[in-house]
């Protein structure tokens, strides 16, 4: 059973084509701390049928990106980091 693209809503759309790009050279590092500083979302579908009877439908999705990305920073709140207390560190010292 295939999935038709329009199930998922309307598509996009395009920007007006400008041109082609001028050629640019990118190194993959580059890449990579682009794609990881806004993340990105990598999502499929796997089906395994036999006579046109699907058997097994396995939906695959895997979200990437840096910790900096989906944690906040504690230092960005503006408050202190909490101290534990050296003999029971699930508590917090009292003020």
């Amino acid at each position: 059973m295939m999935t038709d693209p329009s199930d998922f809503g309307p598509a996009k759309p395009r920007p007006p084509d400008r041109g082609s790009l001028p050629d640019r050279q990118v190194a993959l590092i580059d890449l990579l701390d682009r794609l990881l500083t806004g993340g990105i979302v990598i999502t499929g579908d796997v089906t395994l049928s036999i006579a046109d009877i699907d058997l097994v439908r396995i939906s695959l999705r895997a979200l990437i990106a840096s910790i900096g990305t989906t944690t906040p920073s504690p230092w960005s709140r503006g408050g202190p980091l909490p101290v534990t207390s050296p003999g029971h560190p699930d508590q917090l010292p009292s003020p």
